[in-house]
């Protein structure tokens, strides 16, 4: 395992759990007037993720649909209002993620003290949202200008609602990921939030480049945790956290503790 993911998370194959954001300013389903009630929802789902036992948390714009791949400046300054709120309570390493947009992310990052980025930051891919065209070499600068770099960025190279324009493998994307932008993490997804990531690319992708800790993004349940365990360097857990197993409802703090018990306990016979 990489060792700066033991030493920022403090356990072997951390499961990270996320803060969904209501409707920001400027987003097609904001509710005029809401943002005191945006960071109460996230205050609550925070609360629940860490009382629950999550080894991290994101923060991200998941419900800002539909999404843009370059945001307007008042979805990074709504975010940073919200973590800015929040950050006295944040107990565990948390990270970020602009959908679908990584020079916001990264200034996000800058701007509330993050210690990881998910997101989709090289590719050219035919998606939901239109031509999508990534170029990581102008995000690494930007990082660089930042001064970013301890800042931990997690590759997601199999982006939902999305199809590489070439049809690439996920196996070959990975090896070249890594030869040429050289993430700190891959992270593999399902089609959506939600869906879970296939079982066998996630174990290609982890033989394809095993000095490269592998995530699942998407679609981790109870039911399937003994394989995603086996397999994977880590997780991040959206849906299965929330009441009924619903994308859109608040994170049950007694779904993540029972969830991150059998996570302990399946981390522990390992």
């Amino acid at each position: 395992m990489a060792v700066w993911l033991k030493e920022l998370f403090k356990v072997k194959k951390p499961f990270i759990g996320m803060c969904h954001l209501l409707p920001l300013p400027g987003d097609p389903f904001y509710k005029e007037g809401s943002m005191n009630e945006v960071v109460e929802w996230a205050k609550r789902d925070l609360m629940a993720l860490q009382n629950g036992g999550v080894d991290g948390v994101m923060f991200s714009n998941e419900f800002s649909r539909p999404y843009v791949t370059k945001v307007s400046a008042v979805t990074v300054a709504s975010m940073a209002r919200i973590i800015g709120e929040l950050k006295s309570d944040i107990r565990v390493p948390f990270g970020v993620d602009v959908l679908w947009d990584p020079i916001a992310s990264l200034d996000l990052a800058a701007a509330v003290g993050a210690q990881f980025i998910r997101e989709v930051f090289s590719g050219v891919y035919a998606s939901d949202f239109g031509l999508w065209d990534l170029n990581y070499g102008e995000v690494a600068r930007h990082r660089r200008a930042l001064g970013l770099q301890e800042v931990k960025l997690f590759f997601n190279i199999v982006p939902e609602s999305a199809r590489y324009l070439a049809g690439r493998d996920p196996v070959e994307i990975a090896k070249s990921t890594v030869f040429n932008h050289q993430p700190e993490a891959l992270c593999v997804s399902g089609l959506t939030a939600g869906v879970p990531a296939s079982a066998s690319v996630l174990q290609k992708v982890k033989e394809a480049v095993p000095e490269t800790p592998v995530f699942a993004n998407t679609g981790v349940s109870i039911q399937n945790l003994e394989k995603i365990v086996a397999v994977a360097d880590g997780a991040i857990v959206g849906t299965a956290f929330k009441f009924d197993g619903k994308f859109e409802n608040h994170v049950d703090e007694n779904r993540v503790r029972q969830f991150m018990q059998k996570v302990n306990a399946l981390r522990t016979a390992g």
